[in-house]
């Protein structure tokens, strides 16, 4: 027996000489540690064995496979690395000293009332922080009191991955690691934590006008001692002014949202129909903007903040239908079309 796992490996190694391909190292692995393949066949031959003699052999075979594993795991990085050189190989060559008459590209418009957004902050002294697009679900939903089974959860239904995680519905997912980034300071310094963090968000919902599966959200928040609800009204406003150069008439009406207490939905008057109607605000003159409020005492809680101590306001600034608003885009659907006639008209300013 010894001799026929010599033979094999000796055998494993003049066919992996051989293979060219993925699919080739493939078959291999098959014919050797399948279901049927030889190594695996070898364990029919234990039947015929005694207590001691199954233990040695099995440690045996156990220790082909583990080699056996080794090889094909080795060759098919080589192979991996070999196709990998080949395509850069096959790439052609470029003289970059050759000058282009390609008229210059744009900015998205939702990268240019992004940038806009960010400026305005900055200046109030809010900090731009970045989060991933990959999220898991405690920091999706839980972090932010939407527990497992809860009905919350049927406002936002996302993209699952098979790993558990999802692609992140809302930027609120970033607020527990914002709250843990500052808080020390925040307790040690009375520093007051105010940071906004933009980014790409994913629901699977129909489209229409305006509503998309994929869009942009510019989160935001602020916590001290005292925060009110005048705070937030204050920022807001202050933000939309300075994005549309002019005053804009705003309301505020209730809203439910598990993350914050008491909530508001925060809508402006539709800058596209001038608040007469159309498909862009479902005909009603209003087009809702910005969920807010006052952050929930349990968010602070799971974030490490004493809730008895410190307040603090939280939005969910809707970044790609501010563009709509901002350039007079009808549907929001054109700014992921990726269509240059629609987007070609915008330029930066800067």
């Amino acid at each position: 027996m010894r001799e026929k796992m010599e033979q094999l490996k000796i055998q494993l190694d003049q066919d992996l000489a051989l293979v060219k391909d993925l699919q080739e190292l493939d078959n291999i692995r098959v014919k050797y540690m399948g279901k049927k393949g030889l190594i695996t066949d070898l364990l029919k031959g234990m039947k015929d064995l005694s207590n001691d003699e199954r233990k040695t052999f099995g440690a045996l075979v156990n220790e082909l496979k583990q080699t056996a594993g080794d090889k094909i795991t080795q060759k098919t990085e080589e192979l991996k690395e070999a196709q990998i050189r080949k395509e850069i190989e096959s790439m052609p060559e470029f003289d970059v000293s050759i000058p282009t008459n390609l008229d210059r590209g744009s900015y998205h418009p939702i990268t240019l009332v992004q940038r806009e957004c960010e400026r305005i902050f900055k200046s109030m002294g809010f900090t731009v922080e970045d989060y991933a697009e990959v999220v898991t679900d405690y920091e999706c939903f839980e972090a932010v009191n939407i527990p497992k089974n809860h009905p919350a959860r049927d406002m936002q239904d996302t993209y699952y991955l098979e790993n558990g995680q999802l692609l992140k519905s809302q930027t609120s997912a970033a607020q527990n690691a914002i709250l843990r980034k500052y808080g020390d300071a925040l307790k040690n310094d009375s520093k007051p934590i105010k940071a906004i963090f933009p980014g790409r968000c994913f629901r699977n919902e129909a489209t229409d006008a305006c509503h998309e599966n994929t869009f942009f959200q510019m989160e935001g928040m602020m916590v001290d001692k005292d925060i009110s609800i005048s705070n937030l009204i204050y920022f807001m406003k202050t933000m939309l002014s300075e994005v549309f150069k002019k005053d804009i008439k705003v309301r505020l009406r209730p809203g439910f949202f598990p993350f914050v207490e008491p909530g508001f939905e925060l809508d402006i008057s539709c800058l596209i129909c001038g608040g007469e109607g159309c498909p862009s605000c479902k005909h009603s003159g209003w087009l809702e903007l910005c969920p807010c409020g006052m952050i929930h005492p349990e968010v602070l809680r799971e974030g490490g903040i004493d809730p008895e101590e410190y307040t603090g306001f939280a939005f969910g600034l809707g970044l790609t239908r501010l563009a709509m608003m901002k350039y007079g885009v009808k549907d929001i659907r054109d700014l992921n079309s990726g269509s240059l006639k629609v987007l070609s008209q915008f330029s930066d300013d800067e």
